[in-house]
């Protein structure tokens, strides 16, 4: 292990650490708002920077890499895709929350359907954040990180027990953010790691290019665009993990319920001090998409040409930073994997308490004459995030037992969530009329049908596909039930603004430069472009 390395990581971890502690001091931490969203104070940067950070983790290294190392760069479309979900949220749907003054997604569904909708929600919530987000996160960040220093070989144990031994350290560091901090630490620590990961993350690109080049980045990357061209294609083929048809079904409807209902994302926006300010964040964070590709996607393609023949392709990351990347910029490079792995580790502590205590606690309490006082809600906020952390770090060491790739197994297992549950938000907004009858009806179709399309019956079609097709169905079946037994509870509209809800005035002319720059790229990166199919 280099000695260099070790103490720049340590340094940039401690100091961003300090920081982050210093913005969140300030923040009263002894009332709800103030703890789980912030005090509803987040400015635009903190809103971009931390939408940014809790998106990009070492999921994303590692598996984004992965897949442009063995297919071609279509994984990206999953970003770019993003993009135009943030503008419709940004102009449609967070207004409709910011107006109602909402804290979380099932306290948003309760208004209009009910407590029993919001209930079921908050335990699709819980169950997908527990399972299929925070595992997966801290497992990642141990391999990737185990990967650049060798903890194995340092310590004289096997892979196994390192895995083991970082999958704690992350969790419990990650951990300390979310249960001492809030959220206004979280997202502190989140804009400032951004600014480290995307400086920090073109480094590797760089210097990679360098390596393939013989010291010339422009060589390098000719180098890659001849022998390589079909591993630059955005657009995926049938038998990619993301072929290009699927950016008209399955894929935007994922990025609509990710960046508009999807909890540890959405309470970013929630926290905004105005509907403004949330709205020059979202696009904040729509512009990293450009850069995202950059980080995650491309090292896959250069790691192809530098190491062509790694045993497995889980590996590509952090080799190729073993390989091109200067011994004294690695511990830079480890602080920065080391933030993206508990941004989203603590945000999905975060979010998971916000929802169990918010949406199920403290209902159930006060539904039985007993008064909850803020304080109490924070300790048992705290410590249920110690044991949710527990939980987590206990099953993430298992993820690498997972055949057949985790990322795509992550994605198809989050479908499973995640196109219900947008069904329902989305109906909520158009439809007033549909009873709470039709929303459990169309819940129980999708959740059932799409598991039986995936771990019983294969059919044949893109998980993707199926997931847009049962979610129209979805949406069908709730508006029958709102013609055939419409609800009259849902006619009137709640409004409970918590901030200003003025609306950003130069919003749409960044609608059209991120659109347009979103369109050129894909040109680029295309058969029409420099890629080959």
């Amino acid at each position: 292990m280099n000695l260099t390395a070790l103490i720049t990581f340590f340094l940039i971890t401690i100091t961003i650490g300090v920081l982050s502690t210093y913005i969140a001091g300030k923040e009263k931490l002894d009332t709800i708002e103030g703890y789980f969203l912030g005090g509803r104070h987040l400015n635009w940067f903190l809103v971009g920077g931390s939408l940014f950070l809790s998106n990009i983790s070492a999921i994303a290294m590692i598996g984004e890499t992965e897949s442009a190392y063995i297919s071609n760069m279509s994984i990206m479309m999953y970003g770019f895709s993003a993009i135009v979900a943030m503008v419709i949220i940004a102009e449609f749907i967070l207004p409709v929350y910011l107006r109602q003054g909402v804290t979380t997604t099932p306290e948003f569904l309760e208004s209009r359907y009910g407590p029993s909708i919001g209930k079921i929600v908050s335990f699709l919530f819980i169950a997908s954040y527990t399972i299929n987000l925070m595992p997966p996160v801290l497992y990642t960040g141990a391999v990737i990180f185990n990967g650049m220093f060798n903890v194995d070989e340092l310590l004289g144990i096997s892979e196994w027990a390192a895995i083991w031994i970082l999958v704690w350290s992350i969790g419990i560091i990650g951990g300390a953010y979310a249960v001492f901090g809030g959220l206004k630490a979280i997202s502190a620590s989140d804009a400032l790691n951004g600014v480290g990961l995307v400086l920090g993350g073109l480094l590797v690109p760089y210097f990679g290019l360098k390596y393939v080049g013989n010291g010339n980045i422009g060589e390098g990357f000719d180098y890659i665009v001849t022998n390589f061209p079909s591993n630059l294609n955005s657009l995926g083929k049938p038998t990619d993990m993301v072929p290009w048809t699927t950016l008209f079904t399955g894929i935007l409807l994922i990025n609509l319920n990710y960046w508009g209902a999807e909890q540890y994302i959405l309470q970013r926006t929630l926290g905004a001090k105005n509907l403004a300010e949330g709205q020059k964040g979202m696009m904040f964070g729509a512009s990293f998409k450009f850069i995202a590709p950059l980080i995650t996607v491309f090292p896959g393609v250069i790691a192809l040409a530098a190491l062509p023949s790694l045993d497995s392709s889980a590996e590509a990351y952090p080799q190729l930073i073993a390989l091109v990347m200067p011994a004294y910029l690695i511990g830079i490079i480890a602080a920065i994997m080391f933030g993206a792995s508990i941004t989203t580790f603590n945000s999905g502590l975060n979010s998971t308490s916000t929802i169990a205590l918010l949406n199920l606690y403290k209902p159930i309490k006060e539904n039985k004459g007993h008064k909850v006082e803020d304080a109490s809600i924070i300790v048992l906020g705290k410590r249920l995030q110690v044991v949710l952390a527990i939980i987590a770090m206990t099953i993430a060491p298992f993820i690498g037992l997972v055949e057949g790739g985790f990322f795509a197994y992550i994605i198809k297992v989050g479908s499973i969530f995640s196109f219900p549950i947008f069904a329902v938000v989305f109906m909520s907004m158009v439809n007033p009329r549909v009873p709470k009858s039709g929303v459990i009806t169309g819940l129980i179709f999708y959740l059932t049908t799409f598991a039986y399309s995936q771990f019983i019956e294969d059919f044949g079609i893109h998980f993707l596909h199926i997931a847009a097709i049962l979610f129209v169905c979805t949406i069908v079946i709730m508006h029958l039930f709102s013609v055939f037994s419409p609800s009259e509870r849902n006619i009137k509209k709640v409004t409970n603004p918590a901030v200003d809800i003025t609306p950003w005035s130069k919003r749409f002319y960044a609608y059209f430069i991120l659109i347009s720059i979103m369109l050129v790229t894909i040109y680029w990166l295309s058969p029409f472009g420099i890629a080959q199919w």
